[in-house]
């Protein structure tokens, strides 16, 4: 964990290490060369032999140094087995920042602005002045019990299950490597997440996505058929370039997905697939290309040719488009729901069904759309093709309300 490392600004070789629960960085008047490297290494080496043994004298190595007023005081945490040695161990605020830079590599944008988040905005300020090793069990629920009562957006106005499962899950991942490193009883042992409601989703009817279809606003029309007839998730749809976009194979290529006005690598690997273009979806992609193929490098954009802002074409668009049509309200994914449950009613195989949606196997279908999968399937997306140019939507939309085809 202790590094020689060089500051940007000036080149200079300086020291970055842990001492009695504090992260201390110790600045030399080396320029980054190997020979210096090895002379900064070296004297990093003695440091951490001295904290080992518990006989570091801080002023003594880093005379006139800002962090000895820092960590003199501060108290060593016995934790090995008799309690005959001290181990420091840092605050959990210095822990989980070293925690975050070291893992961030690994994340997504959007991941890694959700981790700084709920570690800056939650967590540490719970933990606040606790060393790691300090942590008990106790505090860990009584944590989370806090964030029950957190103001939240659900129906309850309190933070969810889920948010909260979210939170938790940082934290385990924090005390799990802390006390791999330190060598103490991680306390967040067999502590389970919170139970989640199971999802029910309310999709729309094949007469009610045809009839959304012939009135909404002319130049959303395109964009939500694409959205009830390929099953893209709302970030996938707004951030598809028409570079992904394959007409000659008829093929949506899903590649990358928009969160907060950026694009970035899909959810999970399996998110990457290929969503062939049935008839309709072909001719409004034809359509859009006319409309803003020259304007921007985004399928569907606004007049600047930047990409939708999905919150303003939610209340803009879709709500008084629902409320015009005495639908129930109903978000935005739903359309996501929809046309899982029409390839399935229209007889398409669920592993064909999983794949186009981006799902890595069949396990999330049967768990959500379990009771419109029929007895009979087939395996191309022909049985869709048919469905939605017509003949047997009358058919399925019994079906779907039954929930069950045979």
């Amino acid at each position: 964990m202790a590094k020689v490392r060089v500051r940007k600004e000036t080149g200079k070789l300086y020291l970055d290490f842990m001492f009695a629960g504090h992260r201390c960085r110790e600045q030399t008047a080396l320029s980054d060369t190997p020979a210096n490297r090895k002379k900064a290494e070296a004297l990093l080496q003695r440091v951490q032999a001295k904290i080992l043994l518990g006989e570091l004298n801080y002023a003594e190595f880093f005379p006139g140094s800002g962090n000895i007023a820092k960590v003199q005081p501060a108290e060593s945490i016995l934790a090995v087995a008799g309690g005959s040695k001290p181990i420091d161990t840092p605050l959990f605020a210095d822990f989980a920042d070293l925690w975050f830079d070291e893992n961030k590599i690994q994340w997504r944008g959007s991941h890694t602005k959700n981790v700084d988040s709920i570690l800056n905005s939650s967590l540490k300020p719970i933990f606040k002045g606790k060393h790691v090793s300090e942590i008990t069990k106790p505090d860990i629920l009584k944590a989370r019990n806090k964030m029950a009562k957190r103001p939240g957006r659900g129906p309850s106005r309190l933070m969810s299950a889920k948010s909260i499962n979210n939170h938790m899950n940082i934290l385990r991942m924090v005390m799990t490597e802390a006390a791999d490193r330190y060598d103490f009883t991680n306390p967040y042992r067999n502590i389970k997440p919170l139970r989640l409601q199971r999802v029910h989703i309310e999709p729309f009817s094949l007469s009610e996505v045809e009839t959304i279809l012939r009135t909404v606003r002319e130049d959303y029309r395109n964009y939500y058929l694409v959205r009830f007839y390929t099953g893209m998730r709302t970030g996938e749809i707004d951030g598809l370039k028409w570079e992904y976009v394959d007409f000659e194979r008829r093929e949506i290529l899903v590649r990358e997905t928009l969160i907060a006005g950026e694009t970035e690598y899909t959810k999970t690997d399996g998110s990457q697939r290929e969503i062939p273009m049935f008839g309709p979806v072909y001719d409004a992609l034809k359509e859009q290309h006319a409309a803003t193929g020259r304007l921007s490098k985004y399928v569907f954009c606004n007049r600047e040719g930047n990409p939708l802002d999905h919150n303003n074409v939610t209340k803009r668009v879709w709500y008084p488009l629902l409320r015009a049509l005495n639908l129930k309200q109903r978000r935005p994914y739903q359309t996501r729901h929809t046309a899982a449950t029409l390839f399935l009613a229209s007889g398409e195989n669920p592993e064909w069904v999983a794949r186009t949606l981006g799902h890595s196997t069949t396990e999330m279908l049967f768990k959500v759309y379990s009771r419109y999968v029929p007895n009979l399937t087939r395996q191309d997306g022909s049985a869709f093709e048919r469905l939605i140019r017509g003949g047997v939507a009358k058919e399925v939309d019994e079906n779907l309300e039954c929930g069950v085809l045979v």
